[in-house]
């Protein structure tokens, strides 16, 4: 009777021991299906209305899924899209609503499905969390502009699998995020350097390389904010002879610093005439309007202006006339893909171009966005999310 009770008992024993054994390697979101996990709780800050004004807010992520990830957040950085997407000047908007799209943080969690991250990687995420993934554009690498039309942006965007119904940004303490939708961020980069990259850095970058300029080539800045000094350092470090203008004259040291060859002070657009025709390509940041035919004016006949800021209602006002009169192309640019979000964060991280950042707390963000529109930012804030 006894033998038979130690034989039952060291059976139940070894049985039990494999069943945790494999559990502990497995891990809960490998084991348990997202059916048997609950929503993850978060906190940050939010927008409770178009007043521009955040508050705390306690609120939930859906469950880490198969293919998803779960990033503690370190920092998350303020990109004038913000601003502008929380006040409605973009159109009407649903909140609560969390804005941010510059993350970096760690993964404290993977799907079943996950093999691009796994726990304690850094990572970070920018404009975009989701998309149909099966369409020419997604295939290639363009998932913002999925041909579907089912990009779904960082926050404000409408999400099923959200339990708020829309995805809520960075400004939190962690994301659950489809790993395709995350960066690996090197070892070699700072987390809080490598948040503004998210967006300010793709946002530049990517024009910059889709206009092929040369090395020694005259590439022209126009508005030296978040995004801006973030644009005069890429070029640089591609080579290029870069010409920064500016309406505000205390940065006129920042830019030079940064390795412009020059920095233009554009108190009134006549300042602009003698670099008429002088540049090879510009880039203009300004997230307002202006006299786009004057600093096209700049570029060689036949180049290229590519305008990348986003003023209030998409809306930009231009003259025919004198953009006629440049003979000069004009064009417009988003983002990135996911491969080439990845390629500007390594790009950051090889040679060192890191933003110029100031790093604040939760509770002074209010301030910092009043700082942002009254162009006293120097260059892009970074909060820090452990004071969420």
């Amino acid at each position: 009777m006894k033998d038979n009770f130690e034989s039952s008992r060291r059976k139940f024993i070894q049985q039990t021991s494999f069943a945790g054994a494999g559990l502990i390697l497995a891990g809960p979101f490998q084991i348990f299906g997202q059916s048997t996990m609950k929503n993850i709780k978060s906190k940050g800050y939010a927008a409770k209305d178009a007043s521009g004004k955040l508050v705390p807010w306690e609120f939930e992520r859906r469950a880490v899924g198969d293919n998803d990830i779960l990033i503690d957040i370190k920092f998350t950085s303020i990109c004038h899209s913000d601003i502008h997407q929380m006040k409605g000047d973009w159109g009407a908007q649903p909140y609560p609503q969390v804005p941010g799209h510059e993350i970096a943080g760690i993964v404290t969690a993977v799907g079943s499905k996950v093999t691009k991250f796994k726990v304690g990687d850094r990572a970070g995420v920018g404009c975009m969390v989701d998309s149909c993934m099966k369409c020419e554009s997604c295939k290639h690498g363009e998932e913002q502009f999925c041909d579907n039309g089912a990009t779904v942006f960082t926050y404000g965007y409408p999400d099923k699998t959200s339990p708020s119904g829309i995805s809520q940004g960075g400004y939190s303490n962690n994301i659950v995020v489809r790993d395709h939708f995350a960066v690996h961020i090197p070892a070699h980069i700072p987390l809080e350097q490598a948040a503004p990259l998210l967006c300010a850095g793709i946002t530049t970058y990517s024009p910059l390389m889709n206009a092929g300029f040369k090395r020694g080539d005259k590439i022209g800045v126009a508005g030296i904010g978040g995004l801006g000094h973030l644009a005069v350092k890429l070029a640089v470090a591609k080579g290029a002879d870069v010409y920064a203008f500016t309406t505000s004259p205390d940065k006129v040291n920042d830019i030079l610093s940064f390795g412009a060859k020059d920095a233009i002070v554009v108190d009134d657009v006549s300042k602009l005439k003698p670099y008429k025709g002088k540049l090879d390509y510009m880039i203009s940041t300004i997230p307002t309007q202006f006299d786009v035919a004057a600093y096209a004016s700049v570029v060689k006949r036949g180049g290229f202006f590519t305008q990348v800021g986003m003023p209030v209602g998409f809306n930009l006002t231009l003259s025919n006339i004198g953009l006629a009169n440049t003979h000069v192309n004009f064009n417009a640019s988003l983002i990135g893909g996911m491969p080439e979000t990845q390629e500007v964060v390594d790009f950051c991280a090889d040679n060192k171009v890191f933003p110029q950042i100031q790093i604040i707390r939760a509770d002074q963000i209010n301030d910092a966005w009043t700082k942002v529109l009254n162009k006293e930012a120097r260059y892009r804030y970074v909060i820090d999310a452990a004071t969420f």
